[in-house]
């Protein structure tokens, strides 16, 4: 039986999140602390006593969410014997998981992780743009769907996260989106409902952000994993440094291929999954891809 790890994304915040490692841990208490210097401001406090919309601002629930993740996931009692056989995160997760496979250091990812989500605000900013949820239509259906009204239209839209089968998260302009959230629902779709984010994530429109990561990731030492990490974009095992950065780099306009990452890797031997950090999504997706699989989840 192979173990994997997964790591959650954005969207997996909640207020107080991260206060009883906190108060309870003096490793986590240190993390905290080091994660305060590195980004220049408490992150902490914002994680502990801020709102809601404090935790939405891209700049503090990308680096809050990881570090809540690489801390239940260095929380797990290491007598246990349970140590990863692979890993995987979902978007923001890959940098969460690629600490827990020693790719990254701790500070390190999180410098990235800083890098990456104030590029991605930026990108926001300059382009008014969002994501919508298809559900229950065929993956190839929402794909030529997408295709042909950027082809009528000349608007951005494209498939960004394939969640589970019979869940596609689609991105791109404002309009382009609309129009393709019609169509999805005339074409048979359950729902296709505009998501309350910012901008149009792993799409075209956060190329400026790929080029502020591209060099930042450069710049940074990556370590030969000590197991393979399935990464969005490949949707496999990879284990070298190169094509992992190259993948990272890639990913902020490429599709988080989540559904083909975890068929991967049950095809590879997987059958449990813990998911650690903040939620319980990825537990469910899991569950959603094959129903056999054991999951759980530390936080």
């Amino acid at each position: 039986m192979k173990h994997a790890y997964i790591f959650p994304g954005q969207g997996s915040q909640f207020p107080g999140m991260g206060k009883e490692h906190y108060t309870s841990s003096a490793f986590a208490k240190k993390l905290f602390e080091q994660a305060n210097e590195i980004l220049g401001f408490r992150i902490s406090d914002i994680m502990f006593e801020g709102s809601e919309a404090d935790l939405k601002q891209t700049n503090v629930t990308q680096p809050a969410v990881f570090l809540h993740s690489v801390i239940a996931f260095r929380s797990i009692d290491p007598s246990s014997g349970s140590k990863p056989d692979m890993v995987a995160g979902h978007s923001l997760g890959e940098f969460s998981a690629l600490v827990a496979n020693g790719t990254l250091s701790f500070e390190s990812a999180l410098a990235l992780v800083a890098v990456r989500a104030k590029a991605m605000q930026k990108a926001c900013e300059m382009h008014p743009s969002t994501m919508a949820a298809v559900l229950a239509l065929a993956d190839d259906k929402v794909e030529a769907i997408c295709k042909d009204v950027q082809d009528e239209t000349g608007e951005i839209v494209v498939p960004a996260n394939y969640n589970c089968p019979g869940q596609l998260v689609i991105s791109g302009s404002i309009k382009g989106i609309d129009i393709a959230c019609e169509r999805m629902k005339a074409a048979g779709a359950k729902r296709a409902l505009v998501l309350p984010v910012g901008g149009a994530f792993h799409s075209p429109l956060m190329e400026p952000a790929k080029e502020e990561l591209r060099t930042a990731i450069e710049s940074t030492t990556f370590h030969t994993p000590a197991c393979a990490v399935y990464q969005n974009v490949a949707a496999k095992a990879v284990m070298d440094k190169e094509e992992i950065k190259q993948n990272l780099i890639d990913q902020l306009t490429g599709a988080v291929r989540w559904t083909q990452s975890v068929q991967a890797m049950i095809a590879d031997g997987a059958s449990k999954f813990t998911e650690a950090g903040p939620g319980k999504v990825l537990q469910g997706l899991v569950l959603k891809i094959d129903k056999t699989m054991q999951a759980d989840g530390v936080n």
